[in-house]
């Protein structure tokens, strides 16, 4: 198999200043209905599918078919009490878990028109960190997500 750090994405979606939120439990209101515990989840939601429409139609291309590998950098809010002098892990309950976060970010992804489906995905490469604090840190809460059709495997 080729090394996917050899092979440029197929498509790159930049989202930017929006906190990444997770797509978690839901909670009963009532005659049946279901809804998000999150308030953050919806909007961030909106955010990944603009973004990646947005970057669907800049490339001209049909939703990603087939088996797929994607990565993806989110960047969260630095709590006030963290050190501003050094590099910290983002391992508050605030910063969110991050499956949940990539629960919410695939199903946008699907949405927009990206993806033909999130269950395509069968390879992940997933990071959170604080804003400029590692590889793909932006200067804001966001995230950046970058996505490879795989071929037949030999």
């Amino acid at each position: 198999m080729t090394s996917l750090l050899l092979v440029e994405p197929v498509l790159t979606i930049t989202v930017l200043g929006h906190r990444p939120a997770p797509q978690g439990s839901k909670r009963h209101v009532g005659r049946g209905r279901l809804v998000e515990q999150s308030l953050r989840v919806k909007p961030w939601r909106q955010a990944v599918h603009d973004a990646a429409e947005a970057a669907v139609k800049s490339a001209n291309r049909a939703p990603l078919d087939g088996p797929l590998s994607i990565e993806v950098a989110l960047t969260v809010r630095k709590p006030a009490s963290a050190p501003k002098t050094r590099i910290t892990w983002p391992t508050t309950r605030d910063s969110g878990d991050i499956d949940k976060l990539l629960r919410s970010t695939f199903d946008s992804l699907t949405t927009a028109g990206a993806i033909a489906d999130d269950s395509r995905i069968v390879e992940v490469v997933a990071r959170k960190m604080h804003p400029g604090e590692g590889v793909d840190a932006l200067d804001q809460p966001g995230a950046v997500i970058r996505l490879w059709q795989l071929g037949e495997q030999r």
